[in-house]
């Protein structure tokens, strides 16, 4: 499996275990005692690697080829998925997935930003940026879920919305915005959870939840770390600072009131055990709905804007 830089200790000893388990297999002989002691050395280095990672670290893990996506997650934990296409407007956006489905025998609408595992996949998937139309079909189902009185899932993993000619041609920032006002109406529980990248208004244009989740690797920012050195220090390569600066990862988003809760991953990411993330995150999702049941809608309503008009207030 491809690694991150400060993963090669760990990947290193990880091949040294296996050369070592096929040569015992190859020629026959016991060396089970010092294979036990590399596991526990490997075992010992991956804490201390991933309990001590800084904010760019959990960004390069949130940007994880091999991390779970979208559809990976409805695949795991919600059964008979209906995919819900277009926008009746202009066509449909494959970077945005859209659908109804059940999650514990529970009907629920599902969303969220797909990228793609290979070249051909993320061209595809426009490398997860949705165009306008990815915001009007989202909010098209949204409205659908609420005629129907439907809870909503949301699964935000994007560096941001499509930025191109064409996509600002056709109302990028309107249907954002309009997204952002419409959200705040639904009268159905909505929660969002940040699996991977949550990357501006890209993110916010889905994000209006009731509660917002993000995995313990994933973050959730104004702007992505490079595109902040950028602007500040005028200097791209300086994202490991702006990712610092940004307090974009689980704990500091949670103590600025920004988030509701942190999602805990397998020790190295979610990658690493793709089934125990997506059964946490089904957790979530299904105690926050048994939770938000609890509101009537008007209180829903009332709940959800002052969530985020909070967000930002000082004294």
């Amino acid at each position: 499996m491809a690694g991150l830089d400060f993963e090669k200790p760990i990947i290193e000893l990880e091949k040294k275990i296996q050369d070592l388990r096929s040569f015992i297999s190859e020629k026959k002989i016991d060396l089970s005692s010092e294979v036990k002691k590399l596991e526990e050395k490997l075992e010992q280095l991956r804490k201390d690697v991933y309990a001590n990672l800084t904010p760019w670290q959990k960004v390069q893990l949130a940007r994880h080829p091999m991390r779970p996506y979208t559809l990976d997650y409805i695949n795991m934990i919600m059964t008979d998925f209906v995919e819900l296409h277009g926008d009746r407007l202009f066509s449909d956006d494959k970077a945005m997935v859209c659908g109804v489905a059940k999650l514990n025998k529970k009907k629920v609408v599902v969303m969220g930003h797909q990228k793609g595992r290979d070249t051909k996949e993320n061209l595809k998937r426009n490398f997860g940026c949705a165009h306008p139309e990815g915001y009007r079909k989202a909010l098209r189902v949204m409205q659908l879920a609420e005629e129907f009185n439907l809870p909503i899932s949301v699964f935000i993993d994007t560096p941001g919305a499509y930025p191109g000619i064409g996509a600002e041609e056709r109302g990028q920032s309107h249907a954002i915005a309009l997204n952002l006002r419409e959200m705040m109406r639904i009268k159905v529980p909505v929660v969002a959870v940040v699996i991977g990248e949550g990357g501006s208004g890209g993110a916010l244009g889905v994000g209006v939840a009731d509660r917002v989740a993000v995995l313990e690797n994933a973050y959730y920012s104004v702007i992505s770390p490079e595109g902040c050195a950028a602007i500040l220090w005028k200097d791209g390569t300086k994202a490991s600072r702006a990712a610092e600066v940004l307090k974009l990862t689980g704990p500091d988003l949670l103590k600025m009131g920004i988030i509701d809760e942190v999602v805990p991953e397998p020790l190295g990411g979610a990658h690493r055990d793709p089934g125990k993330v997506a059964q946490n995150v089904k957790d979530t999702l299904l105690r926050n709905f048994k939770e938000l049941e609890s509101f009537s809608k008007e209180e829903l309503l009332d709940l959800r804007y002052k969530k985020f008009r909070a967000i930002g207030a000082t004294g």
